[in-house]
C-alpha cells in the first residue's frame, strides 16, 4: 500500500470510529431520555387520573350519603332507599363514557346506566381477552376499603375494547362496591404521540452527525486530492526540470563532440592529408617513379578525404557551429539546402521577421533547429514526398516553425499512441512542452504540415509590418 493511502486510511478510519462511537452513544442516551420521559410523564398523566376518579367517587358517595344515613334508622325502608340511591347513580356521568356503576359484593350488576342489559346479571366469573377476572379484581380492591384497578372493558362511544382504570369504594351495610373509571386511550395517545416525537428527535440527531460525518470524509477526501494533485504537478514539474536537463546535457555533449570532432580529429586527419600530398608530389617530382606506390597513396587520399568529409558532416549534425554564431535561421537555412542536395527533394525555406521581434533564447534556437532537423529526417525517409518547405515566423511575443510536404501523409490520431507511434513526435513534443509551447499536427494524403509555436512573453500588442527573407 502506498503511503499516500496509508495516510488517508489513518485519517479516516479514526475519524468513522469517533463518528461511530459518538452516535452510539448519543443514540444510547436519547433512548434512555425518551424512556424515562415517557415513564415520567405516564406516571403524571395516571396520578392526576388516579385523583380525578377518586374526586368523582367521592362526589358519588355524598350524593347518596342522606339516603344511606337515612337506611340505618330505618330498616322498613333500606330496600326503597337502595333503589333511590341506584336512580340517583344512574342520572350521574361526566361524558359520554364516564358514568358510575354499582355491584354486590358477590359479582352481581346492580346498575350499569351503558350497558343495561348487565344489570341483574352474575359477572364473578367474568374474564377479559386476557384472561382476568375483571369483577373479582374491582370486589378484592373494594374489600380492601377501596383502590385502583387498571382492566379492560367495552368502550361506550366506541364499541372497542379499551384499557381502563377504575377506583371502587365499598358500602358496607348495603354489601355494594361503587365505583367508576376513566378509558386510557387519550393517555396511550398522548403517550404514542411524546414517543414518536422523541423517536423523530432521535432520528434528527442521527441524521445531522450523519451529516456531519459525510462532511467530514468531503473534506478529508478534499484535503487527500489536493495532496495528490499537488504532488503530482511536483512531480510533474520535477520530471520535466529533469527531462529539460537531460536535453541540455545531450546538446552540450553534443557540442563538445562536434567540437572534438571539428578541432581535434579534423585537423589531424588535414595534418595527415597533407603530409600524404607531400609525399605524392615527392613521388611524381623524382627521377625513379613507382607507380604502384603513387597509385596507393592516390588512394589513400581520397578515402582520407572521404573519411574527412564524413567526420566534418557528422559534426555539423552533431551541433552545426552556424548555429551558436549566427542563430537558428542561418542554421535552418544551412541545413534545408544539404538535406536537399543529398536527398533531391526540393526544400525551401521563408523566415517572417516582425519589426519589434524578439531575440531568441539559446535554448529555444536548439529545440526548434531539433525539431526541424527531425522532421525534415522523417520527411527524407518516409514522406516519399517531392517538396518540402520551412516557415520560421519571429514576432514580439511568440515564435513558429511550420514544416510542410506533399509527401503520402500518416495518421494523426495515432501519431502519439499505438504501436505506429514515432519516437521522433514524442521527442518534438516533450522538447516543446518543456518551453510551454505546443506541437500541432495536421496529415493527409498530399499534404503534411507540423507546426511548432514557443512563446516568448509579451512587449507590445500592436502587430508591426513584415519582412521576409526567401531562399
Amino acid at each position: 500500500m502506498k503511503l499516500k493511502a496509508k495516510i488517508v486510511l489513518l485519517a479516516i478510519v479514526p475519524f468513522l470510529a469517533a463518528i461511530a462511537s459518538i452516535e452510539t452513544g448519543v443514540r444510547r442516551e436519547a433512548t434512555a431520555l425518551a424512556e424515562t420521559q415517557h415513564a415520567t410523564t405516564q406516571a403524571a398523566y395516571m396520578a392526576s387520573k388516579e385523583i380525578e376518579l377518586k374526586h368523582y367517587v367521592e362526589l358519588a358517595t355524598t350524593a347518596i350519603a342522606p339516603l344511606y344515613d337515612a337506611g340505618r334508622d330505618n330498616a322498613r325502608d333500606d330496600a326503597l332507599l337502595r333503589m333511590r340511591a341506584l336512580d340517583v347513580l344512574e342520572k350521574m356521568d361526566f361524558g359520554k363514557d364516564g358514568y358510575f356503576f354499582v355491584y354486590d359484593m358477590h359479582g352481581r350488576s346492580l346498575m350499569h346506566p351503558r350497558e343495561p342489559d348487565l344489570v341483574g346479571r352474575d359477572l364473578w366469573a367474568l374474564r377479559d381477552s386476557q384472561g382476568t377476572p375483571t369483577i373479582q379484581q374491582l370486589v378484592a380492591a373494594a374489600s380492601r376499603g377501596g383502590g385502583y384497578v387498571r382492566y379492560l372493558w367495552h368502550r361506550p362511544s366506541t364499541g372497542k375494547i379499551a384499557s381502563k382504570l377504575g377506583y371502587v369504594v365499598p358500602l358496607e351495610r348495603w354489601g355494594w362496591m361503587i365505583g367508576t373509571g376513566i378509558y386510557l386511550d387519550d393517555v396511550d395517545t398522548t403517550l404514542a404521540h411524546i414517543d414518536e416525537g422523541a423517536a423523530a428527535n432521535i432520528d434528527r440527531t442521527m441524521k445531522w452527525i450523519d451529516a456531519i460525518a459525510v462532511a467530514g470524509l468531503a473534506v478529508i477526501a478534499l484535503c487527500a486530492i489536493v495532496l495528490n494533485v499537488t504532488e503530482y504537478r511536483s512531480a510533474d514539474a520535477k520530471l520535466k526540470r529533469l527531462a529539460q536537463q537531460v536535453v541540455e546535457s545531450q546538446e552540450n555533449e553534443r557540442a563538445r563532440l562536434s567540437r572534438e570532432l571539428h578541432d581535434g580529429i579534423s585537423q589531424m586527419m588535414v595534418s595527415v592529408k597533407l603530409l600524404l600530398e607531400s609525399a605524392l608530389a615527392r613521388f611524381e617530382r623524382g627521377e625513379a617513379r613507382v607507380p604502384a606506390a603513387e597509385a596507393a597513396l592516390t588512394t589513400s587520399l581520397t578515402r582520407l578525404g572521404d573519411t574527412l568529409r564524413e567526420v566534418r558532416r557528422i559534426s555539423h549534425a552533431l551541433r552545426p557551429s552556424m548555429l551558436d554564431d549566427l542563430g537558428v535561421a542561418a542554421a535552418l537555412e544551412q541545413l534545408t539546402r544539404e538535406l536537399s542536395e543529398e536527398s533531391g527533394i526540393e526544400i525551401g525555406f521563408t523566415q517572417i521577421t516582425h519589426t519589434h521581434a524578439a531575440t531568441l533564447p539559446d535554448t529555444v534556437n536548439t529545440v526548434l533547429f531539433r525539431i526541424a532537423q527531425e522532421a525534415l529526417t522523417n520527411i527524407v525517409r518516409h514522406a516519399q514526398a517531392s517538396s518540402a518547405a520551412l516557415a520560421l515566423d519571429i514576432s514580439h511575443d511568440a515564435v513558429t516553425l511550420t514544416i510542410a510536404d506533399n509527401g503520402r501523409g500518416f495518421d494523426v490520431t495515432h501519431a502519439f499512441v499505438g504501436r505506429r507511434s514515432g519516437i521522433g513526435l514524442r521527442n518534438m513534443r516533450e522538447r516543446l512542452e518543456a518551453l510551454g509551447g505546443k506541437l500541432s499536427l495536421a496529415s493527409q494524403t498530399g499534404h503534411t504540415v507540423v507546426t511548432a509555436r514557443v512563446p516568448l512573453g509579451t512587449s507590445e500588442a500592436a502587430q508591426p509590418p513584415l519582412q521576409e527573407i526567401h531562399s
